[in-house]
C-alpha cells in the first residue's frame, strides 16, 4: 500500500504541502477539471472515461481517495491537517475526488468501527481503490421511518444464512457489486433481533427493480430477496447487534450526505460565477443585482460556516463517540443543498427550467435535474421531521407527554 513521505516524524507539514502539490500536478490531469459526477454513485456511470479511470486508480494506489484511513487498510494514513492540506491543494488545480459512493461514506468508517480483521482486510481494500460499489438495504415497505419494525427474515441454516424479503429506496441497487444490510434474525424481539450483514448482489435469488423519479434519473430500487444463500461469515459484529450497528452508519450516512463528505459538496461553478454569467456586472465588477448579491452573500456565508461544523463533527466521530449532531447536520445540510438549488434556478431564469433541447447548456439541463433530484435530501438518509424527533427528544431531552 502506498504511503506519504508526511508519515515520517521529523517531516513538516510544507514537505507533505510540496509532495502532495508535485503528485497531483502529475497524476490529475486538467482535462478532468469540472468533469466531477457526485451523483455517479448512485446514478451509474454514462459511459467509461479513460482519463478518469486512470485517475480513479491513481487516487486508489495511493490511497488518498480515503486520506485518512489506515494505511494497513489502503487507506492514506493522514492525520486531519495532512488531509485537509490535500484537500486544499487539489482545491487550489479544481481536483476531485474520483472514489466515494456508499463504501466510503458509510459503510467503510462502519467496518473500520465493528468489523473482525478478517473482514476488515477482505472488504475495505477494495473500497479504498473504488474497486466495488455497495448499495444499503435497510428501508421496507413496512418499515421506513420505524426502521426496526423490518421484516426481511435471515434464517440460519447451518453453514449458511438464508434470506427472504423485500428492501426498497435500495439506491444504485441496480449497479451494486454488493449490499450492507439490516436483517431480522430472531422473530421474538424488536431491536435486538436485527443483524447487520453484507451479500454478493449477484446471488442467486436477488432481484432488483428500479424506481423513476421526478428528475428523470432512476436511482432509487425494490430489490427482493427469495432463497438468497450467505456464508456465515458475512454477518458484521455479534448476531443481534445490528441495530446498534445501523444506527451508527446512519450517522456517517447523515454527516456525509449533509456535507461532511462529497455528496454534501458543491460541484461545478459558484453562485456568484453564475450570476455574473446570467445576471451580469455593474460598473464596479459587482453582481448587478443588489439584492441578489446580498443573499448570495448570506448563503455562501451560511454554506461556509456549516462545512466548517460539518468537518469538525467528522473529525470528532472518527474518535469513536457517538455524535447526536448528525440529525442537526442533515437537516440543516437539506434546506442549504435545496436553497442553492432555488437560487441557481432564479438566477438561470427561464435557462434554469430546461429538461431537453438545442437552446440549452449542459450545465442549464443539470441544473434542472438537480434541482428536482434535491427535493429528495429531506427524505432520504432519514426524513427531516424523524430528525426533528431525535433532536428534541436526545439533544434537548423533550419527552412525549400525553
Amino acid at each position: 500500500m502506498a504511503t506519504t513521505e508526511m508519515t515520517r516524524p521529523d517531516a513538516t507539514a510544507e514537505d507533505f504541502r510540496a509532495e502532495a502539490a508535485a503528485w497531483l500536478a502529475d497524476n490529475f490531469p486538467q482535462s478532468l477539471v469540472g468533469k466531477e459526477n457526485l451523483l455517479a454513485a448512485i446514478e451509474g456511470e454514462s459511459k467509461p472515461d479513460p482519463e478518469v479511470a486512470a485517475w480513479k486508480r491513481a487516487m486508489g494506489e495511493k490511497g488518498w481517495g480515503t486520506p485518512t484511513w489506515p494505511v494497513a487498510y489502503g487507506g492514506g494514513g493522514l492525520d486531519a491537517k495532512q488531509a485537509r492540506i490535500l484537500q486544499e491543494e487539489m482545491a487550489r488545480i479544481n481536483a476531485w475526488n474520483p472514489i466515494g459512493g456508499m463504501g466510503v461514506m458509510m459503510l467503510g468508517p462502519t467496518l473500520l468501527e465493528f468489523a473482525s480483521e478478517e473482514q476488515k482486510q477482505r472488504y475495505i481494500p477494495p473500497i479504498c481503490r473504488g474497486e466495488i460499489r455497495w448499495c444499503q438495504g435497510y428501508s421496507e415497505p413496512g418499515a421506513g421511518s420505524d426502521l426496526a419494525s423490518l421484516q426481511t427474515k435471515c434464517e440460519d441454516k447451518g453453514d449458511h444464512w438464508l434470506i427472504n424479503g423485500q428492501k426498497t429506496w435500495t439506491s444504485g441497487g441496480q449497479w451494486a457489486d454488493w449490499c450492507f444490510a439490516l436483517v431480522r434474525t430472531d422473530t421474538s424481539k424488536k431491536h435486538e433481533g436485527i443483524s447487520f450483514i453484507l451479500l454478493d448482489m449477484k446471488s442467486p435469488g436477488v432481484e432488483v427493480k428500479p424506481i423513476k423519479m421526478i428528475s428523470g434519473a432512476s436511482p432509487f430500487c425494490e430489490t427482493f430477496f427469495t432463497d438468497v444463500k450467505v456464508p456465515k461469515d458475512q454477518i458484521v459484529g455479534e448476531i443481534g447487534n445490528g441495530w446498534t450497528i445501523g444506527k451508527r452508519l446512519l450517522q456517517h450516512e447523515r454527516t456525509n450526505l449533509s456535507g461532511g463528505g462529497r455528496m454534501g459538496r458543491g460541484a461545478g461553478p459558484s453562485l456568484a460565477d453564475i450570476a455574473r454569467k446570467y445576471v451580469g456586472v455593474d460598473d464596479e465588477g459587482r453582481i448587478a443585482d443588489a439584492d441578489l448579491r446580498g443573499r448570495i452573500i448570506k448563503h455562501e456565508m451560511e454554506a461556509r460556516a456549516f462545512q466548517a461544523t460539518a468537518r469538525r463533527v467528522t473529525a470528532e466521530a472518527k474518535s469513536g463517540s457517538l455524535s447526536l449532531a448528525s440529525s442537526i447536520l442533515k437537516n440543516v445540510g437539506a434546506r442549504i443543498t435545496q436553497e442553492r438549488a432555488e437560487l441557481t434556478l432564479e438566477i438561470m431564469g427561464m435557462n434554469g427550467l430546461g429538461w431537453e433541447g438545442e437552446g440549452f447548456h449542459p450545465l442549464e439541463l443539470g441544473t434542472t435535474r438537480g434541482w428536482l433530484w434535491g427535493k429528495a435530501v429531506t427524505i432520504y438518509g432519514g426524513t427531516t421531521e424523524i430528525q426533528n424527533n431525535v433532536i428534541a427528544k436526545r439533544i434537548l431531552g423533550m419527552l412525549d407527554h400525553q
